[in-house]
């Protein structure tokens, strides 16, 4: 069989078959994006646990369960993301009166703060990921098509 690698890096090459397939690539820029966000934004604050901060600084006493809605998690990840956001102190969760079993979750102001530090650095992030792409209509369009995409995928998993 004949030798797939490129003599200069000695790096294999994908199959075309691969390069083909959107899942491939999705998981390109998703592997692409977790280093970037280590590098640029924090190596302990997760992207998902920034989306819970974000998601409970603008709907502050909501329940756990709606919240992992409003993030594209689901609840047991949601659960473990609220869990570790808790024991750093940077969430609260109480339990709501009318029912024992619905967490109600709350910034704390080290959760607030860091919030509001990370937020810079995620805006930076997402500038240099969209740097190809014209502010305005262009990066407009993108993040449609993105959306769209992932509205659809959501369709497929059964998820939604």
């Amino acid at each position: 069989m004949a030798d797939k690698t490129t003599q200069a890096s000695g790096m294999a090459a994908p199959p075309a078959a691969l390069l083909a397939a959107p899942g491939y690539q999705v998981r390109r820029l998703y592997q692409a994006y977790l280093a970037a966000w280590v590098r640029s934004v924090d190596p302990t604050l997760t992207g998902p646990q920034f989306a819970v901060l974000t998601a409970v600084d603008a709907a502050p006493g909501h329940d756990q369960s709606a919240m992992a809605s409003a993030v594209a998690l689901d609840t047991s990840t949601m659960a473990d993301v609220a869990r570790r956001l808790e024991k750093r102190g940077l969430i609260v969760r109480r339990t709501a009166a009318d029912d024992g079993r619905r967490k109600l979750l709350y910034l704390t102001d080290e959760g607030e703060r860091a919030l509001r530090e990370a937020e810079d650095r995620v805006r930076a992030l997402d500038e240099r990921l969209l740097k190809h792409y014209a502010p305005g209509a262009e990066r407009s369009r993108l993040m449609r098509e993105l959306t769209g995409l992932a509205d659809h995928w959501e369709t497929l998993s059964g998820d939604t």
